[in-house]
């Protein structure tokens, strides 16, 4: 996958708004030597206009009891990668999530439990702080994101169109992950850059498709909500702040009018096991 390999290795290497770089390197040097990639990704990567926004950033990291000072929080995050983090630098706000290498290199391919890291990676990042020796690993996992979300898609479509592949994979992965975004934002996402999908497309050729790729969805679907309420959950414990943040992006996206209760915010974890659920039944997350 050489074509495949080039594309990649160009595209995460485009220039990004200088702040940007500095946030990154601010975040790498939160974890001192454990820390071996950050990458941008996200709606954000698209705005000139940063202020106001929350930028989003995966830290890659050689291990997880390298990168931090308390054992809890690498047990956490080995248990239920990713952790997440909020962190703001130079007047930009942001959240980071931290996976080590190998999770990273798992959670890009097809024998991922859960879509959300090859879902994300499947689309345009930007590689924006990198450790000696580092870059190749980086490289071979954002490679692996869009050949699984292609070869999952593939079968459940009786399209040859490249962009149709494209829809229905984001369109099932959303299908598989609370998500407060409005049902049409899947396709979004390609009508922004339907060149861009067209070039991986082709520098990837011809898709080996899943077998049993509908079972295969099916186990994800059911993996996957259950997965991002216990993220949620443990979010509450990592992510100061995490609950009105959650409120913040489900206002934003689903044009409700979540309100975060004085006793939610003193009992984070109590209050999202009982948000969600009504969330859930409101129709603010699918």
């Amino acid at each position: 996958m050489r074509a495949l390999s080039d594309l990649i290795r160009a595209e995460i290497s485009e220039k990004v708004d200088s702040r940007v770089s500095a946030l990154a390197e601010a975040i790498a040097a939160q974890h001192g030597a454990a820390s071996r990639a950050v990458l941008f990704y996200g709606s954000c990567l698209r705005e000139e206009q940063l202020d106001g926004l929350m930028l989003d950033f995966y830290l890659i990291v050689s291990d997880y009891y390298a990168a931090y000072p308390k054992r809890w929080l690498a047990t956490a995050n080995h248990l239920i990668p990713p952790n997440v983090f909020p962190f703001a630098h130079n007047g930009l706000a942001a959240k980071y999530a931290v996976l080590s290498e190998a999770d990273f290199a798992v959670l890009c391919g097809p024998e991922a439990s859960n879509v959300s890291v090859w879902a994300r990676f499947a689309q345009p990042v930007r590689l924006v702080w990198v450790a000696k020796g580092a870059e190749q690993a980086v490289v071979d996992a954002v490679c692996a994101a869009p050949l699984t979300l292609l070869s999952f898609a593939s079968p459940m479509t009786q399209s040859q169109d490249a962009l149709d592949q494209w829809r229905t994979g984001f369109s099932l992965t959303y299908g598989c992950e609370l998500r407060a975004e409005r049902t049409n934002r899947s396709g979004s996402i390609i009508d922004a850059d339907p060149d861009r999908y067209a070039r991986v497309s082709a520098a990837i050729g011809n898709i080996r498709p899943v077998l049993f790729a509908d079972r295969r969805w099916a186990k994800l679907r059911r993996r996957g909500k259950w997965l991002s309420v216990a993220r949620l959950a443990k979010a509450s414990l990592t992510f100061a702040g995490g609950i009105d943040y959650l409120a913040w992006k489900i206002n934003r996206h689903a044009g409700t009018k979540i309100e975060i209760k004085p006793w939610q915010r003193r009992w984070p974890l109590l209050g999202a096991f009982v948000l969600v659920p009504r969330l859930l039944m409101q129709g603010a997350v699918r």
